[in-house]
């Protein structure tokens, strides 16, 4: 018998999913012409410009990875109840 996801579990998912999507891929982009055009434009110094986008890159790619386990380890968990039921069934 499956559990109901928590509020934070369906949070987790949907973010995910939207990471994995066309319009995040667009804004993700969008982002980085943005702040190299800013650098180019010699609005911000270059040194600043690639201080903050490696602390963004890494610390989004930190808690996709966690999101993307969290994922992995609930489709674990159902896979296991699914392979409980089958052997149930054999039994029967």
């Amino acid at each position: 018998m499956s559990r109901e996801p928590t509020p934070t579990e369906r949070f987790v998912e949907q973010l995910t999913a939207w990471l994995g999507s066309v319009p995040s891929l667009m804004m993700h982009t969008a982002f980085f012409i943005a702040s190299f055009a800013l650098a180019g434009s010699g609005y911000v110094p270059w040194d600043t410009v690639l201080l903050v986008l490696t602390t963004v890159v890494s610390l989004e790619a930190i808690y996709l990875s966690l999101f993307i386990q969290m994922t992995v380890n609930r489709q674990a968990r159902e896979l296991h109840e699914v392979s409980e039921d089958v052997e149930d069934i054999q039994e029967d």
